[in-house]
């Protein structure tokens, strides 16, 4: 084995703790304006269906082409973006996000609306690595965990943000404007970004890895577009197959690719890196969990408790307030007590917030549910940013782009693949607690409530009096289903706890602690 090594990464551009807060002002702006719009258009879809006359597949078209796109093209862009400048490369994706975005405000028809969505999913793909990979190029290490930790908050916290700041608008307004509140957010950031945010880029001279990139988006691109059809349409239908399989293969070649490549798009090996493994693993299970729990909460606060989307919406700010308030301080309690113990006491009090809700009681209350909610924004606060920090401290100051990507994406996989899952498994259990009230109505209402309860809540108002008990069994049914997959989300927070141990006790046996590598060194064979 030899050793390489890599041309010395460039130095942290030399700013005012003052400018360093504005460039963390500037990122997060941006980062709350990308993530807050896939959550955002959640409580319009009635109003845009109405508009366009839209079924339920289509307008589920117009929230996943965009997190489709921005999934598929990460961590290409990450890396174009280390080489032409993560300021340049921030700027181009906030012009192209507020372009999409107003032109989402003047669409004619649902299929403009859906182009308009996956343009803005390439302008979020720009954005998105470039926010992470600037702040950990300019602040300095002394400062830079709680950036990131503050990053991670609003990351994590940006969909309920997004949500709060939706309904508000749609119970005042029309649907063109959940639109122009993005166009806000990216033109305030883009003002900021060119006013104080430098450039930074990486020394990088080497060809550019365009194989490779593109077997990620393909692979990517794929799979999520599988997770997102699969509940939908059907597991065996041939998109959903297609989708699934082209993204299999393409990741199975992305892999070959990059091990055979002496300047790889992604070096495979960093994953034997146990920090980065875990770190990855933990991102995954914890925003899959939380954004397939996330759906259901919302159903269970508008359809079970007859909240408003306003009061649901703020139902779920002591969730997001617990994130944002661990998030900043996180990543240095796990220098201390070390990153396993924060992954793994993250999942375990995740798992118990979980549990908590599964069982609201006979007659639920939010108040019975608020502690499990509590104990979710707790658990992930307490992991996510050590998680975060775990990745991007395992590539060189060259790769922070990609660095941020590889973040990014695990986040955005985790999210679809949370969603397909206990999406599932909850309406899967609606379905057979209403089997046998939906056997009594005529064909015309059995299949509306055999949908979901909300639309179980609009047939059993259409029936007057008698539609009471529909809604009582209704009710019933959807907390079957609710407890079901809260206990298995339960269950899969344990088992991540579980793996991350087991990820720590092998790398132990040969004594390194990887978090200290200097990654300047890379080893070749």
């Amino acid at each position: 084995m030899t050793t390489a090594i890599a041309p010395e990464p460039p130095t942290t551009p030399q700013l005012t703790s003052g400018q360093r807060n504005g460039v963390l002002l500037t990122m997060c702006l941006a980062l709350v304006a990308v993530v807050a719009s896939v959550s955002s258009l959640n409580v319009g879809l009635n109003e845009l269906a109405v508009e366009f006359n839209a079924s339920t597949s289509t307008l589920l078209w117009v929230v996943n082409a965009y997190t489709l796109v921005m999934a598929a093209l990460l961590l290409p862009i990450g890396e174009i973006g280390d080489r032409v400048g993560r300021g340049r490369a921030l700027s181009a994706g906030l012009v192209v996000f507020g372009i999409a975005n107003f032109a989402a405000t003047t669409a004619s028809s649902i299929e403009w609306l859906i182009a308009y969505r996956a343009l803005a999913g390439l302008g979020a793909a720009m954005i998105m690595p470039a926010t992470l990979s600037t702040l950990t190029s300019v602040f300095p290490d002394d400062e830079r965990d709680r950036a990131v930790g503050i990053w991670a908050g609003f990351a994590g916290a940006g969909g309920i943000l997004g949500l709060f700041a939706s309904s508000i608008i749609i119970d005042n307004t029309t649907w063109p404007w959940l639109f122009a509140l993005p166009v806000i957010a990216a033109a305030a950031a883009l003002a900021l970004n060119v006013a104080i945010v430098p450039n930074t880029r990486s020394s990088e001279t080497h060809r550019l890895d365009v194989i490779g990139g593109v077997l990620s988006a393909l692979g990517v691109g794929g799979i999520v577009l599988g997770i997102h059809e699969g509940p939908e349409i059907g597991w065996t239908e041939p998109i959903t197959v297609a989708g699934l399989a082209v993204g299999t293969v393409a990741l199975v070649g992305f892999v070959f690719w990059e091990l055979r490549q002496t300047h790889p798009l992604l070096d495979m090996r960093i994953f034997t890196n146990r920090s980065l493994a875990a770190g990855s693993l933990g991102l995954l299970v914890m925003f899959a969990l939380i954004f397939g729990v996330f759906l259901a909460v919302i159903q269970f606060l508008q359809a079970v408790l007859g909240l408003s989307a306003i009061m649901a919406a703020t139902g779920l700010l002591p969730m997001a307030a617990m994130m944002m308030g661990l998030s900043p301080f996180a990543p240095g309690i796990a220098t201390r007590i070390g990153l396993d113990k924060m992954l793994t006491g993250g999942a375990v009090v995740l798992a118990a917030g979980f549990a908590w809700m599964a069982f609201p009681g006979d007659d639920p209350t939010y108040w019975s549910v608020l502690p499990g909610l509590i104990l979710t924004g707790l658990g992930v606060g307490l992991a996510m940013s050590p998680a975060t920090t775990a990745i991007t401290e395992s590539l060189p100051a060259d790769k922070q782009g990609v660095a941020s990507a590889l973040n990014d994406t695990v986040r955005e996989f985790g999210s679809a693949l949370g969603v397909a899952l206990l999406g599932s498994v909850l309406a899967a259990g609606y379905r057979a607690g209403i089997a046998d009230t939906a056997e009594t109505l005529p064909p015309e209402l059995a299949h509306p409530v055999e949908e979901g309860i909300g639309q179980a809540m609009a047939v059993s108002a259409q029936l007057g009096p008698e539609g009471a008990a529909l809604a009582g069994a209704a009710t019933d049914a959807f907390l079957d289903g609710w407890t079901t997959s809260m206990l298995v989300a339960a269950g899969f927070a344990v088992l991540a706890a579980v793996a991350v141990q087991a990820m720590f006790r092998i790398g132990d046996t040969d004594g390194i602690d990887e978090t200290t590598v200097d990654h300047r060194e890379l080893i070749s064979i």
